[in-house]
């Protein structure tokens, strides 16, 4: 007996069986089971996943002898001849082959005819994106009005060649790749059926390198058992596939997490001695670092049954996340570059390199240590403010305004005041705390109450020393540069004897006048449409088409009376004028209004007028060119000539 290639012994019979189109075979059951059919179907996806027998499958559900069904017996006249490739009413046409107007004026002339066993007589036109130019307009009429008892399935891998007037009177349905776990997961199942044994990460080794196509799939998996005798593993797979084994990878990358330049060169050494493809090896080290990632990010993205799950959780803890990104991206740009390299050796040793030169432990090394120079003190020099105690650091105009509001003179710093020792296993202070003033003498102003919460941080305790006379303390929540003054004509401070409420009254009247936005500056529109629209530039966005070509008929100081020629009707929409009335509101500081009216204008628009600008611009530069010297003698004495529409004036 014959032997049958797994490609052609596993291909579907129906819906149920198809693997990875879920969206089409819910589109087409449902339209059967309905009896809601169209004409005409347009199946477009890549080689190998399914057009051919989707198409297959909906002759047999429209020919069924059990009626128009989404699931066909499969063992009746009609489906069995289906399968076999023998039914009269069936016709397959390979437009690749038969590409001219004569092929589809055959097929057209015989479509008029009723089907001679089935329901419909069904045309599959395959790779249809090849047919010539009048062969499509040969069958359009046909295609858009066919006879009843017709039905059209066209069958595509480029629909971008396919005339829109045919798309149009299709259904089209667009096929998916399948996911490599997809494919993975039918191959057990075709194994597992066929008595083959297998490992499953040779089957995930097919699954990627079939790249969505179930057929190729299955001829790589015809292929894989022959070359291990009736097995197939995951060592033959890599062998036949020409795939990097993943030891050698992880060897690559643990070489990279400890910065071993050394170890590194003799894995990619190593890589060449096993005479492995550096292209497929800059791929699924890529591959390898995108399941890192996922280990990093999201764990639970990596399956529990994957091989190589406890070494990629150990690696993906020795890497940085942001290391592991990086040297995806530089894996992605060493394999676009294998083509520009000296050699592919060069280039994949090129690229470990670029890797570990941005290493944390190579990349940083020096930094740390230069920035550490250049922030240490000079011997002797006084240490920076932060590691001083908070009474120690020098107040600023703001911080002395808050403290003495009471009219005293700004607090300073006692002039023997040295600063406290800062324990070792305390933080440094934040600016914030190091511009907390040092409690006042006990004469001072009580302290403010507590509507001051909003303008003041929250006050610090007493200590016990101050307790019998308690005084405010208070913390300025931003730091003011010590550099700045205080304007004692701008900010007028109560007198020393105010009582508490007067205090508190002046706090929040300076409170709401900070918190009070300061109302827009009113411009004054001088009555130059044309000035306006040029200053107003980019900010009208699409409505700037609506103001350039309307002329200003009328401003009377509230409503702008605009005319607009018919050429533009379209742009005197609601949308348009809404946009532009708030541009304008906006840019004159208060709330205008529009009014567009459609006439014939007398008047130009600022569109006319830059159109006539360089018009006149073009003249005067092709005047100058001709009055020119030099033109005009190689004109005279050697027969050149001007070509004056060639001729742009220079902007500026």
């Amino acid at each position: 007996m014959t032997y049958q290639v797994l490609a052609r012994k596993w291909r579907p019979k129906r819906f149920a069986d198809l693997v990875g189109q879920e969206h089409v075979v819910r589109a087409l059951s449902n339209a059967l089971k309905e009896s809601r059919l169209h004409h005409a179907y347009l199946l477009t996806g890549t080689r190998g996943v399914g057009k051919t027998t989707i198409a297959r499958i909906l002759a047999k559900s429209l020919n069924c002898e059990t009626g128009t069904t989404a699931e066909p017996c499969g063992v009746c006249q009609a489906c069995t001849q289906i399968d076999a490739g023998r039914f009269v009413d069936l016709l397959e046409i390979d437009a690749a082959s038969n590409t001219g107007i004569d092929n589809i004026r055959e097929v057209l002339e015989n479509a008029q005819y009723t089907p001679t066993m089935g329901r419909f007589k069904v045309y599959i036109i395959d790779e249809v994106h090849m047919l010539s130019k009048s062969a499509f307009n040969a069958m359009l009429k046909t295609l858009e009005e066919p006879p009843a008892h017709v039905k059209f399935i066209l069958a595509t891998t480029d629909p971008q060649k396919v005339p829109v007037t045919v798309l149009s009177r299709c259904l089209q349905f667009s096929l998916r790749n399948m996911t490599p776990q997809q494919v993975a997961g039918h191959l057990a199942h075709v194994l597992d059926t066929e008595g083959v044994s297998f490992e499953a990460p040779a089957l995930a080794l097919l699954g990627r390198a079939a790249a969505g196509s179930m057929r190729d799939a299955l001829s790589l998996l015809d292929q894989a058992i022959a070359y291990g005798v009736g097995d197939v593993r995951e060592d033959g797979v890599r062998a036949m596939l020409g795939a990097v084994d993943q030891r050698y990878l992880f060897a690559l990358l643990e070489a990279l997490a400890d910065a071993d330049g050394a170890r590194l060169m003799q894995e990619v050494e190593a890589l060449v001695a096993r005479g492995i493809g550096f292209d497929s090896a800059l791929a699924e080290l890529a591959m390898l670092l995108h399941q890192l990632a996922l280990a990093q990010t999201v764990p639970d993205a990596i399956a529990a049954d994957e091989p190589e799950r406890d070494a990629l959780f150990a690696l993906a803890q020795r890497l940085g996340a942001e290391d592991v990104q990086l040297y995806y991206q530089i894996a992605l740009h060493g394999r676009r570059d294998l083509a520009l390299a000296p050699d592919e050796h060069a280039g994949f040793s090129m690229t470990m390199l670029r890797m570990l030169a941005f290493h944390p432990a190579q990349g940083g090394a020096e930094v740390a240590p230069r920035a550490a120079a250049q922030n240490r003190p000079a011997p002797g020099a006084p240490q920076p403010a932060a590691n001083l105690a908070p009474a120690a650091a020098a107040p600023s105009p703001a911080r002395a305004l808050l403290a003495n509001i009471g009219g005293k003179s700004p607090v300073t710093p006692p002039a023997a005041a040295e600063p406290l020792p800062a324990a070792e296993s305390e933080p440094e202070p934040s600016p914030a705390a190091a511009l907390a003033v040092a409690p006042p003498a006990a004469d001072t102003a009580p302290p403010p109450p507590a509507d001051l919460a909003p303008w003041h941080e929250a006050p610090v305790a007493p200590s016990a020393a101050a307790s019998a006379a308690p005084a405010p303390i208070l913390a300025v929540a931003e730091e003011v540069d010590a550099a700045d003054t205080v304007d004692d004509e701008m900010v007028e401070l109560p007198a020393a004897g105010d009582a508490d409420g007067e205090l508190a009254e002046y706090a929040l009247l300076q409170a709401e006048a900070d918190a009070t936005p300061a109302e827009p500056a009113v411009i004054a529109f001088d009555g130059d449409w044309s000035a306006l629209i040029g200053q107003l530039g980019a900010k009208m966005g699409a409505a700037r088409m609506l103001a350039q070509n309307a002329a200003l008929k009328l401003w009377d100081g509230e409503v702008f009376h605009l005319a607009v020629p018919e050429a533009f009707r379209n742009m005197a929409g609601r949308d348009f004028q809404d946009k532009l009335r708030t541009v304008l509101g906006e840019h004159l500081g208060r709330a205008v209004q529009i009014s567009v009216s459609i006439e014939t204008l007398d008047v130009e628009t600022p569109a006319m007028r830059d159109a006539r600008f360089k018009r006149e611009q073009l003249a005067e530069a092709r005047l100058i060119m001709q009055n020119d010297k030099v033109v005009q003698q190689l004109v005279q004495e050697m027969g050149a000539t001007l070509l004056a529409e060639t001729i742009q004036p220079v902007q500026e």
